[in-house]
């Protein structure tokens, strides 16, 4: 039986953005493995987006980056958007993508969706009034939660709470909640390839509340449920203090991290993530992918911003983007096999 490549489909973000750079870009950069029907990559956006980027890329002497794509034009463009700046039609259009590449999703027509990056501020300036892609995701799939992951070399981090105040956090950390994402964490490793995970949890407080001197959340919520995912089997360790968690992640201690906010995770991720031109101080490239776990189909995304500062100008690196569509590969294959398992 030959086995059916896997379709992955990238939506271009924002069209102000670097998203419609990143799409050619990486389908440009995995030419070969398109030609050998390793994989088949479809855009999802609108054409004048994709069209004036290509254009741009040629002028700038990157014919070589701007191939023709195959392309499903979510929405036609309804006024013109420039590089660079925040509207609300770059919101509808890079909104009306990501609805596109669900409804597909939904049906089996694709395996997966690789997000390019979107603006929050033009989501909802179009009326979109969503924190971001992840409860963009939920609500339009209908799930009933869902949990951000990043992945970056050996770092692999979820999260509890992602896009709210650092003051609404910690109230956040509920039983339910944390149990929620350790057991979407712990199945999301054994896709990527952990036969039994080792999961560290990261405290809520420095140095784990010390005893309940600077909280007790540590001691009242994650530790007793730490204790009872013990209790059941699984292989995980914690509350352990947030400024060494991730140390021990990178010396092999852990093969995912629960992290207690967004900053705390992402920080960690990005510092290994950024690769950074000493001589300027900018920098030049990110590596990592951020997963949406808990829904009904498999996401992925690159783990960076618009980057409006850039956008337009032929720069811009896609090293995430062919990580998010490669892993969107890997995670879309054990999918797969589960349900056939099933």
């Amino acid at each position: 039986m030959t086995r059916r490549r896997p379709v992955i489909a990238l939506t271009m973000g924002d069209p102000a953005g670097v998203g419609p750079e990143l799409c050619l870009k990486a389908t440009a950069r995995l030419a070969s493995r398109l030609r050998a029907r390793e994989l088949e990559l479809v855009t999802i956006g609108t054409k004048d987006a994709i069209d004036l980027m290509r254009e741009r890329m040629i002028e700038k002497g990157l014919r070589r980056y701007a191939p023709q794509l195959q392309l499903i034009e979510a929405t036609p463009a309804e006024s013109p958007v420039k590089f660079g700046e925040t509207s609300a039609e770059a919101g509808r259009q890079a909104f009306k993508a990501i609805e596109r590449a669900i409804a597909l999703a939904m049906k089996g027509e694709i395996d997966a969706i690789a997000t390019a990056p979107i603006s929050k501020e033009a989501i909802n300036a179009a009326g979109f009034h969503y924190a971001g892609h992840t409860e963009i995701l939920a609500d339009l799939t209908g799930s009933k939660g869902s949990v951000l992951m990043l992945v970056h070399d050996r770092l692999r981090v979820s999260h509890v709470s992602a896009h709210v105040a650092l003051a609404r956090a910690s109230a956040l950390v509920t039983p339910e909640r944390l149990s929620y994402v350790i057991e979407l964490t712990e199945d999301a490793l054994r896709r990527l390839g952990f036969r039994k995970p080792k999961i560290g949890v990261a405290a809520v407080n420095p140095h784990a509340g010390e005893g309940g001197m600077f909280g007790r959340e540590d001691i009242d919520i994650v530790a007793p449920v730490i204790e009872r995912y013990r209790g059941r089997g699984f292989n995980i360790t914690g509350p352990v203090p947030g400024d060494t968690v991730f140390v021990k992640a990178l010396g092999g201690q852990f093969d995912g991290v629960v992290a207690m906010f967004h900053d705390q995770g992402h920080v960690a991720v990005k510092l290994l993530g950024f690769k950074i031109d000493r001589r300027t101080g900018l920098w030049t490239g990110l590596s990592g992918v951020n997963i949406t776990l808990g829904l009904p189909i498999v996401r992925t995304s690159v783990d960076h911003g618009t980057a409006f500062d850039i956008a337009g100008k032929g720069i811009a690196n896609p090293q995430s983007m062919i990580e998010a569509i490669d892993l969107g590969v890997k995670l879309s294959g054990s999918r797969r096999r589960k349900e056939r398992a099933a």
